[in-house]
């Protein structure tokens, strides 16, 4: 009896520890001289990223999901938090590009005081990096839509001011774009919380599903939370806040947005119309989420081939990659074999892209860094500067387009088998399209960067660890490449009860 109490609580322990312990770098910050704070908050983030690691491990032992709630009050008075296989992998995701981004973000040794450009970063950034961290545990660990809400608020009003940290008119601008979107994303989502509520008297997920129907209503809340989240997520056509805010942002902080942030939202349109919507009706919406995301990779694609500045490009390339994830609705949603595949690519390019996105930002951060600029005209050369961060973005990019060895390669390949086998042909030839696009803008760049400069480079040095962080996330997006071609069992635990024939 004692150790399944000891058991209980450990799990208790990491579900509220995910989201309260990034929330620990705070003080020190407030406290400390700003190197040592520093230090401190990246063994913060160590430690978060031990915990979701921990958490991981008792959700595959378990071989079932995790939940805690708080206070001991039980749904519908209550608030739960519960880690299924998908929250844990993306818990575990979100901690890795966040350490990354706090070691890649850290003072250069021996750089002058307050000089941001030379690696420091102001203490205000590594205050929003401790709370976009707990807001996205939050999020992925949350159980009912309104602890949601809160979640999500907390994530925009801390992911906001990244825009805009070297307070730069155009930066300002950006951000208030990106605010303007997030908040009309929020109010429909609030809108959709609310009628749920009143359809049902719960907005616990799990009480919800289970008496969920086609209603109107329901129809109608989802709709509008759907849409919410789209503006968040800056899914084509709403996807125009997107690319400034990503590109004017300092590197670190548009690794951290591109990577992680905009994941937030995806994640919460997967639980709506996988775990709560009714299976008819998700069934029938899932073309509509499919045709966006077509349109978004070849819009955002054929975007990026004509952008003059490197971190542009990588944003509307940002834009246009979050496209396959919609692409995956259709497959999954069906009862097949095949929709258990489709699942386990989806969330195999989630988190391939995440750790090629925050890679390319970093390696083009460190390339503007080293020439004064990022304009694509005048990259020749940079390769011989900044050769392992050419490298990362290279590696970065081989994943985008879906080339061997690279994780992004094996998640087309498994949303490609499930497309052709459920006749799903068109959504083939976009992943195909959206491939061939990717090559296009990825080895334009490369291929400037390896050519000789017409007369010598006035480069200024760089920090050549920042290089190798760059290079070990592209190193893990190309790592996913090894992964077994079948379904994932772990993404699979705490599932839906009618995902249990699918279950390998």
């Amino acid at each position: 009896m004692s150790g399944i109490l000891g058991s209980a609580l450990a799990g208790d322990m990491l579900l509220v520890g995910a989201v309260i312990l990034p929330l620990f770098a705070l003080p020190p910050l407030l406290l400390a001289p700003p190197r040592l704070a520093e230090r401190l908050s990246v063994l913060v983030l160590l430690a978060s990223l031990l915990v979701a690691l921990a958490l991981a491990a008792r959700v595959g032992a378990d071989g079932a999901a995790l939940a805690t709630f708080i206070g001991g009050w039980r749904p519908p008075l209550g608030v739960g938090l519960r880690a299924d296989g998908f929250s844990a992998f993306m818990l575990v995701m979100t901690a890795v590009v966040l350490f990354a981004t706090g070691l890649f973000a850290m003072t250069t040794p021996g750089a002058a005081p307050g000089r941001v450009a030379r690696g420091r970063m102001p203490p205000a950034f590594w205050m929003l990096l401790a709370s976009v961290f707990s807001a996205l545990n939050l999020v992925f660990l949350a159980e009912d839509l309104f602890t949601l809400y809160v979640a999500l608020e907390l994530l925009t009003f801390a992911a906001v001011p990244l825009v805009c940290l070297d307070g730069k008119l155009a930066q300002v601008e950006a951000a208030l774009r990106y605010l303007l979107f997030a908040l009309f994303g929020s109010v429909l989502y609030l809108l959709g919380a609310v009628i749920i509520y009143g359809l049902y008297g719960t907005l616990d997920i799990i009480l919800v599903a289970r008496a969920a129907s086609a209603s109107p209503g329901f129809v109608l809340a989802l709709a509008a939370m759907s849409v919410g989240m789209m503006a968040k997520a800056a899914l084509f056509p709403l996807h125009l806040w997107l690319p400034p805010a990503h590109s004017g942002a300092p590197p670190a902080a548009s690794a951290m947005l591109s990577a992680v942030v905009i994941k937030a939202p995806i994640f919460l349109l997967v639980r709506f119309w996988l775990d709560l919507a009714p299976t008819g009706l998700a069934v029938a919406v899932a073309p509509v989420l499919a045709g966006l995301g077509a349109a978004a990779i070849l819009v955002g694609s054929l975007v990026a081939l004509a952008q003059p500045r490197l971190k542009l490009l990588i944003a509307y390339s940002t834009a246009a990659q979050i496209g396959y994830l919609f692409l995956m609705f259709p497959l999954a949603v069906v009862a097949s074999p095949w929709s258990a595949l489709a699942w386990t690519g989806g969330a195999l390019h989630l988190a391939s892209h995440a750790f090629s996105k925050a890679a390319m930002f970093m390696a083009a951060g460190l390339m503007a860094e080293a020439l004064g600029h990022d304009r694509i005209s005048g990259l020749s050369g940079v390769g011989r500067a900044v050769p392992v961060a050419l490298v990362a973005f290279g590696l970065g990019g081989l994943s985008l387009m879906g080339l061997p060895p690279a994780g992004g390669f094996i998640a087309k390949v498994m949303l490609l088998s499930a497309a052709i086998h459920l006749d799903a042909w068109w959504i083939a030839a976009v992943i195909l399209a959206g491939g061939l696009l990717a090559g296009g803008y990825v080895l334009k760049v490369v291929g400037l960067a390896l050519q000789r400069p017409a007369e010598p480079l006035a480069v200024r040095p760089v920090a050549r660890w920042r290089e190798w962080v760059a290079l070990a996330l592209a190193l893990v997006a190309v790592g996913f490449g090894f992964v077994p071609l079948e379904p994932s069992s772990f993404l699979f635990i705490g599932r839906p009860a009618s995902w249990a024939g699918l279950v390998p």
